[in-house]
């Protein structure tokens, strides 16, 4: 699998390259938009990582440009805008997924996992940590064998713990993620939420730790 990262910060860029290299794909990676385009018509490509702010041709206008020629390579695009927006712009103009900055390799991972097995015709993306099991493109968890019906939210907080299992976090940092743009949410509501995945799973499925927050155990 040969996939592009398209993104000017060196850091995120070194970072994703090297761990995208340990994950067994061939890489390559441009720092401006024009570059990028020179190697995406140069080049096939089974994904692409695009930023959306890039010197040159912005990723708005990389994926604009691809979608014009009928380009149906998978975008996952990196975003530090964080308004519902500009992430429906994105989408509108082909991007096949999202994620916000700043985020975690493991959930980057996931999500070119999710997009490079749906592009292969391959509906399901499954994750499984210890007792828990989630298929990602079909929002869908089993817990312990059988399956666990969850309501929306409670579904986008799980997989965000899931996928996010070796940190720990706190509410506010759980509201950002799975409350996006609602400001009217209060902190305890994350509590609530809690309490109700417990009672579905299992009282030791997410563990809490005073100071440091919530963590999914499985």
């Amino acid at each position: 699998m040969r996939v592009l990262i398209v993104e000017d910060d060196p850091g995120i860029g070194e970072l994703l390259l090297e761990d995208l290299k340990d994950e067994g794909y061939a890489v390559d990676w441009a720092q401006d938009g024009n570059e990028a385009l020179s190697l995406l018509k140069s080049f096939p490509y089974d994904l692409v990582i695009l930023d959306i702010m890039l010197p040159g041709k912005d990723g708005y206008s990389i994926t604009r440009d691809l979608r014009t020629r009928k380009e149906t390579v998978p975008i996952l695009m990196l975003t530090a805008r964080d308004s519902l927006e500009d992430r429906v712009h994105g989408l509108e103009l082909g991007a096949d997924d999202y994620l916000l900055k700043p985020f975690h390799l493991v959930e980057l991972r996931a999500r070119a996992r999710a997009l490079l097995r749906r592009s292969r015709g391959e509906a399901s993306n499954k994750v499984k940590v210890n007792r828990c099991e989630l298929d990602i493109s079909q929002k869908r968890v089993w817990f312990d064998g059988p399956e666990v019906k969850l309501s929306g939210t409670e579904y986008t907080l799980l997989e965000y713990l899931v996928l996010h299992s070796e940190g720990y976090f706190m509410r506010d940092h759980l509201m950002e993620h799975a409350w996006a743009g609602e400001a009217s949410i209060d902190p305890r509501t994350v509590d609530t939420y809690i309490r109700y995945l417990r009672r579905k799973l299992a009282d030791n499925a997410i563990e809490t730790r005073r100071g440091l927050g919530y963590r999914f155990i499985g």
